[in-house]
């Protein structure tokens, strides 16, 4: 039997993974079920419905309007002052109008596939990432922990290849976990949008659009997990790749922004993950620096900058190829016995 195909078995076969799988296997059900009773299908009764309870608002307010036009004239009868209260000319400027009272107002949410999609794919990628990511680390950290890694190495001596393969085992593992669920979560989104939402303005545009954000989505959790399989490795334990995770998640989300806000540096945002993270999802993120705009002096367009999906995949891709590389290059050095 091929190294590979052993590494695959190990891989599904861990408690760990399947653990791992279950919780996010109900965690995206969770999702999927409360949009599901959230959404609804906006039919011609419900409508109708939204637009009685317009015009009913409508009329109330209009007879509120002119009892109050009546109150005001009795006030300044009496010689009392109505200004303060009522307003200049007792409001009569003020009438409600039939556009003020919008029917969208009164409808319940609505999922819409073409519109809102795009986000549960980012939703997605999240959750499966952070599988990629415990997953990743746990496989390669609790070889070395454990001393696994070192009588693998007495059977298999190749260190490269050996390091190799259980990598290539779990991108493999990552890839059909995130193909399958991300169809069955295509699907189900489908599902709500038909039944309990509206697929209206779907074209063949909008699924190469979706199979695109996907591509990405894979490409991001292909990266999370090959990056964490690289830390446990150069740290020979699961809780290096935790604790560089938590450190660049808190340095990143935390350290920067305040560092970037006291320097009064512009677009400070820009050297923050989570930027390149919306990025890649959205095509492009727009930051807008509003320090660059005196509005005490009038009306100013304050200065802004775009982070594209290309400078993300630049940001990502040499991240992810440095921790990588290092990875094999400490495997090929280091001392494993």
């Amino acid at each position: 039997m091929s190294l590979y195909v052993t590494e695959l078995r190990r891989l599904a076969k861990r408690r760990l993974t399947r653990v791992m799988l279950v919780l996010l296997v109900l965690g995206l059900t969770g999702i999927v079920t409360a949009f599901t009773f959230s959404s609804h299908k906006l039919s011609p009764a419900v409508i109708a419905q939204a637009q009685a309870e317009s015009d009913a608002n409508f009329r109330d307010a209009v007879k509120s309007w002119e009892r109050s036009i009546v109150e005001c004239d009795a006030a300044k009868a009496r010689g009392e002052q109505t200004e303060d209260r009522y307003g200049p000319n007792c409001g009569r400027d003020w009438q409600p109008t039939a556009d003020m009272f919008d029917p969208k107002w009164n409808l319940p949410y609505q999922f819409d596939f073409r519109g809102e999609f795009g986000i549960f794919i980012a939703v997605f990628a999240g959750a499966v990432a952070l599988f990629a990511f415990l997953i990743g680390a746990s496989f390669v950290g609790a070889e070395w922990s454990s001393g696994g890694m070192m009588n693998l190495l007495l059977w298999r001596p190749k260190r490269l290849t050996v390091l190799g393969t259980k990598l290539a085992a779990v991108l493999t593992i990552l890839t059909g976990v995130t193909v399958v669920l991300g169809a069955l979560w295509t699907l189900a989104f489908w599902l709500i949008g038909t039944y309990r939402g509206t697929t209206a303005k779907v074209t063949s545009g909008v699924w190469q659009s979706a199979g695109i954000s996907g591509l990405r989505a894979l490409g991001l959790i292909l990266a999370v997990g090959a990056v964490a399989f690289a830390l446990a490795s150069l740290g020979r334990h699961t809780a290096m790749a935790l604790g560089v995770a938590v450190g660049v998640g808190v340095v990143s989300e935390i350290g920067i922004r305040v560092a970037t806000t006291i320097a009064g540096v512009r677009f400070g945002d820009r050297w923050v993950l989570s930027t390149y993270a919306l990025a890649w999802f959205q095509k492009q993120w727009k930051l807008v620096d509003y320090r660059s705009c005196d509005f005490s002096q009038g009306e100013c367009t304050p200065k802004e900058m775009l982070v594209t999906w290309q400078d993300s995949a630049l940001v990502f891709g040499i991240g992810t190829a440095v921790v990588v590389v290092a990875a094999f290059w400490m495997m090929r050095r280091r001392d494993v016995t």
